[in-house]
């Protein structure tokens, strides 16, 4: 069974997997309508040995919270991705995964290792495995070390971040919120000095990459 939006890439997958004798098939999808619980109940339904699952499946989709309840249910699931970042490839291993590829890899490859997970045997190398799993696990020990900074903020430093975060320069957040630049710079030092940082830039920097972080999982 293949869960992919991506229409072309999806058959060109089921063709080149039924020219070798599989039983292949594509789940329609409608990305804008489908719940997580409508996707998982047509795929178990359909009993399939391997799953191939795109993470992306639109906006009310992910297929990341697809992978635990598809693995418990019985399959085999191979995860397909156009996220050049790997790190979320060592969450979806942890979460059942018995594999994940990049959608830019080639055609071939990629039935092969669809082929690989159907026989019980592993896409990525144990090395490539340890390595994926140890920089998610990296990034979760990060997400929780900026949480507990960005904690240390007040409700009045948040808003200051925001702000910074928005593009505004300091004397326009110091007219849009009726104070003193001088009042904005001081508020800017505190902020810096509770992330850990040395610039505003440094600080938006950990304000997006937290909240990136938060959303992906």
């Amino acid at each position: 069974m293949i869960v992919e939006d991506h229409v072309l890439l999806a058959e060109s997958l089921a063709l080149a997997l039924r020219l070798e004798g599989h039983d292949a098939t594509r789940l329609p999808l409608d990305t804008e309508l489908a719940t997580p619980s409508e996707v998982l109940t047509a795929v178990v339904r359909s009993r399939p040995d391997v799953v191939v699952l795109d993470l992306d499946l639109g906006a009310r989709l992910s297929g990341r919270d697809l992978v635990m309840p598809l693995s418990a249910a019985g399959a085999a699931v191979m995860v397909v991705t156009a996220d050049p970042d790997r790190i979320e490839w060592g969450g979806c291993l942890l979460l059942g995964a018995r594999g994940v590829l990049s959608k830019c890899t080639p055609l071939g490859e990629m039935v092969a290792a669809v082929r690989r997970v159907g026989e019980g045997l592993p896409v990525q190398s144990r090395a490539e495995r340890d390595e994926l799993v140890a920089r998610w696990q990296a990034q979760r020990v990060e997400t929780v070390a900026e949480r507990e900074r960005l904690s240390r903020l007040t409700p009045r430093e948040r808003e200051v971040l925001a702000e910074l975060a928005s593009g505004l320069p300091i004397h326009d957040i110091a007219d849009a919120d009726v104070v003193s630049e001088a009042t904005v710079r001081t508020q800017v030092k505190s902020i810096l000095g509770k992330l850990e940082v040395r610039t505003q830039l440094a600080a938006v920097g950990l304000l997006h990459r937290h909240e990136h972080n938060r959303a992906v999982g």
